[in-house]
């Protein structure tokens, strides 16, 4: 596993779901400088990232972006991958004008639904390079 250096930008997502595929697309797709380095957190990398930040338990419904040694969940990690994205979804970024609670209550509104609502795969895929 690689080490996290104030240079590194990992993203933790969930494998299994057909809406993170979707944003992990986009933000291959987006990421013109491969600043991302992305993780399913089904895979030994991710078990072990969230462990060591100690996000085992809130992760699981969650995106996570860990950069220059801080993690960001729901919204806030949002908000941080967009910033270095390049293209519309950049635009995601002006998420931040929105009241947090708020933005996390949508996030987890989506969430919560999104095996229902966009499906889920039977097998974790590891994104292409």
């Amino acid at each position: 596993m690689q080490k996290i250096t104030e240079q590194t930008a990992v993203v933790i997502f969930d494998g299994a779901c057909n809406l993170c595929d979707g944003a992990v697309s986009v933000i291959t797709r987006h990421d013109p400088h491969k600043e991302f380095e992305l993780v399913a957190l089904q895979s030994i990398q991710g078990q072990a990232l969230l462990s060591q930040y100690q996000l085992t338990d809130v992760a699981m419904d969650s995106v996570v972006l860990i950069k220059q040694q801080h993690s960001y969940l729901r919204s806030d990690a949002v908000i941080e991958i967009a910033k270095r994205l390049h293209g519309w979804p950049r635009l995601l970024r002006h998420a931040a004008l929105l009241p947090k609670g708020l933005r996390n209550a949508i996030y987890n509104l989506i969430a919560k639904h999104r095996y229902r609502l966009f499906g889920q795969k039977a097998i974790c895929q590891l994104p292409k390079k």
